[in-house]
Parts: structure tokens; sequence; C-alpha cells
């Protein structure tokens, strides 16, 4: 009886699946955006600031609903590199054919050197993507961000992260 329901869900899965990319050939929704560009941080306890690069994938799962954003950023500043990873659910607003504006949250992994050790933190961020064409194929984002540290401190941190986006079809 397992093995049958099984089965059944591994149907069922490839049923969604098939709808969802027909769905999805249908509406010419890119399969994932990807960001590039640049991103900083400031540290509201501290003061310190560092600036690095910034790179993620962008992938909507619900239309108009959910969307699901991966990425990495190292952050620089003298002394100490600190490499950030967030997974963030994003609300999207479609506000014309040219602009798209998103609110999301989501949990922040980071890794500190010299000294600073790892951090487990919470953040949230407003992202506005410009689309200049009909196509969408290329634009650029602009996203501030809000993070706060669960782990001893309690670091809180505000950024911006801004670049090229490039659909993925």
């Amino acid at each position: 009886m397992i093995h049958g329901a099984r089965f059944y869900v591994v149907v069922v899965a490839a049923v969604a699946l098939c709808l969802t990319a027909q769905l999805r050939a249908e509406e010419k929704e890119p399969f994932a955006v990807i960001e590039l560009g640049a991103a900083t941080e400031r540290s509201i306890q501290e003061g310190a600031y560092s600036a690095g690069p910034s790179a993620s994938v962008e992938f909507p799962v619900i239309k108009d609903w959910l969307e699901i954003e991966t990425g990495i950023s190292p952050l620089f500043r003298p002394g100490q590199t600190e490499w950030q990873a967030d997974l963030l659910f994003k609300k999207p607003f479609t506000i014309n054919e040219h602009v798209e504006f998103m609110v999301g949250a989501g949990p922040q992994l980071s890794y500190a050197t010299a000294g600073g050790g790892t951090q487990i933190a919470s953040e949230i961020a407003l992202e506005w993507m410009i689309w200049p064409t009909k196509d969408r194929k290329f634009g650029w984002f602009v996203e501030p961000t809000y993070s706060y540290s669960f782990s001893r401190g309690h670091e809180q941190a505000v950024g911006v992260a801004a670049g090229l986006t490039i659909a993925i079809p």
C-alpha cells in the first residue's frame, strides 16, 4: 500500500510540474531572475561600514504571490571579511509594466573572519525592480535591508544592494 501511495504522489507531482511549465510558457514568466551588483551594510551598534559584491537568484513560486530569493555577499571592511547568505520569501507587487516592488523576509547566515564568528539573523527587505523594456530581459534593482542577529550582542544592521537584473527564460 505504501509503494502505491508513493506512485500516486510521483504521478501528481509530475502532472503539477507539466501544468506549471505549460502555464509559465503561456504567461512568458521567466524561470528565474539573476541579480548581480554591489552591497553595503552598516552596523547600527558599532557604526562599522562594509561593502562588496552581491549575487542572488530569484524564483517565482506562485505568480503574483510568492517569490523566493537566495543570495550571497562577501562584505569587506578593514581587518575583516564577512560572508552573508540569505533566503528571502517575497511578495511581489506590479506597479506598472516597467516597475515591480517586493516586500520580503527570511533567515540570514553570516560568517566573519578575525574573530567575528557565525551569526544567525532575520532579514527584512524591500526591493524595486526597474525593467526599461516590455520584454523584461534586463533591468536594475535596488534593495534596502534591515537585519537583526539572534547571536550574542543582537547586532542590528541596515544595508542596500543595487545592480543589474537578468531574466532567465
